[in-house]
This record gives C-alpha cells, structure tokens and sequence, in this order.
C-alpha cells in the first residue's frame, strides 16, 4: 500500500467545536502540555477545504512542520491554541512557508525512495509566544539514542473513524493531543533520514495519523524535537510510522538558514 501523509477537512467543521473521542492511535488531550506544537492550515483555492499539519514553534517567528503540508506560493496560517473553538481573525496568524529546497516526493522506487528532506518552516507574519519553544537537537544526535527509546507524539491529527453505512470515514476533532511511542529498529536505507517508531495501540503505544503530519517527535522529558511527523504506512495509521530526522546537519542548516 503506498505510503499516507495528508488530509483535508472543510472549513466550516475547524470553525465549530466539536466532542473529542476516543484515539485510534491511543494519545489523550494535551491541554498545556506541549504548548508549543501548532496548528497549520492552508486554504484550498476553489473549495471549501483546508489541509491540516501540525507543527512546532522554535521562536516566536519560527514554525516547524513537514515539506509535504503546503504549497509555497499561499500563505498558511498558524494558531497555538489547543482546541476548538477558533476564530480565524483572533487565534491564527499568517506566515510563510518555506520547504526544504530538496523536498522530493515519490522520486524513488518504493518505500525507500518514497520521501525525502521532508522538512519546512513557516515565517509568521507577527510574533506569537506560545508559552514556550521547541528546541532543536545538535548534529546526529539521534544516532546516539538506543533502541525503545521514549518519544512523545504531538499533534492535531485524526483521532477516530466512523464506520458502516458507507465509505469509512475520518474523524478530526482538531484538539491536540499526545501519546507515548518508542524508537525502533530500522536496519533500511530509510534510517539514514527517518526514524521509525511504533504505533501498536496493544503495546499501549500511540502514533501519528492524517493531521499530524509536521508534529514533533520529542524526546520524553525534553523539549528536543528529534523529527518530524512524515507519513504512515497504511490508512489505518497502525504498525509502524516514519519521521523526517532534522538533527541531520543539512536538515538543521536549512532551519537555521529561515528568519
């Protein structure tokens, strides 16, 4: 099955406050947990539909998300705020977006080759202060973590499906929530840039789903975002998830390059 990353909703159901449920990928509301980690949404031109990532502040101008949540040429919009309601004039603020400039998606065979420097910051047009700031990681730290070791999962994603009478469908309640994960082995081509991490609900484990895409992987009992959110492996955002590694010195060179 080719690899998931992004999701769109209507802008009329981000607008209206909505009951959370119950995760598939087993986090729980973050509230003032990870102050930091955002909301990211673009307009559709044409539609009445935005795409959603996630992502996290590194500064007050400063937003960290993934390449593959927007199109460079529209402004997005970013709000801190952990759940809805949100009013477009009052809890977001504009900014710009940058991808990494050797974004590249499904330009190799497979799994392997399906994503690469999956990575982007967002210029806010004004200064926002969430509370506090992500940080970044020093040059191939990850490298230097064992395997299990513990990550946090942040973000806005899909925390639910509908079932029966009809096509199954995706449920948003656009409330950020966390979950518990751990690093797990990765002996492909794919470690050199992603890091993998479990999203086996049995293991008492959460993972990211469509939404989430741009969310940090924090190291537990830290602020340092070891990746980003990138994709999963099938729709029902279970098994296994992969995370644009941004300790890479190339990757940190870019961030550090955007105002």
């Amino acid at each position: 099955m080719r690899p998931k990353i992004l999701g769109t909703l209507s802008l009329a159901a981000l607008l209206l406050a909505v009951t959370p449920a119950v995760a598939v990928t087993n986090g729980q509301p973050d509230g003032n947990g990870h102050p930091y980690v955002g909301l990211m949404i673009q307009f559709i031109p044409g539609t009445q539909l935005v795409s959603v990532c996630s992502g996290s502040a590194l500064s007050a101008t400063k937003f960290l998300t993934a390449a593959h949540c927007a199109d460079p040429s529209l402004p997005v919009y970013v709000t801190y705020k952990s759940a809805p309601p949100f009013s477009l004039a009052s809890d977001f603020t504009q900014g710009t977006f940058y991808p990494h400039p050797d974004w590249c998606i499904g330009c190799g065979p497979g799994l392997p080759g399906f994503d690469s420097h999956d990575v982007a910051v967002v210029s806010l047009s004004s200064p926002r202060n969430p509370g506090a700031f992500a940080e970044l990681p020093s040059p191939n730290f990850v490298d230097s973590l064992p395997m299990r070791t513990q990550i946090d999962v942040v973000g806005y994603g899909v925390q639910g499906f509908t079932n029966g009478g009809g096509p199954r469908g995706q449920i948003f309640t656009f409330t950020r929530y966390f979950a518990p994960s751990l690093l797990i082995q990765s002996n492909n081509v794919q470690s050199v840039e992603f890091i993998k991490l479990t999203a086996n609900p049995a293991q008492d484990k959460g993972g990211i789903c469509f939404g989430d895409s741009g969310g940090p992987d924090i190291l537990t009992g830290t602020s340092i975002v070891l990746a980003v959110n990138s994709y999963v492996t099938n729709s029902n955002c279970a098994g296994v998830t992969y995370s644009q590694r941004v300790d890479l010195p190339d990757i940190l060179s870019f961030i550090n390059s955007i105002p």
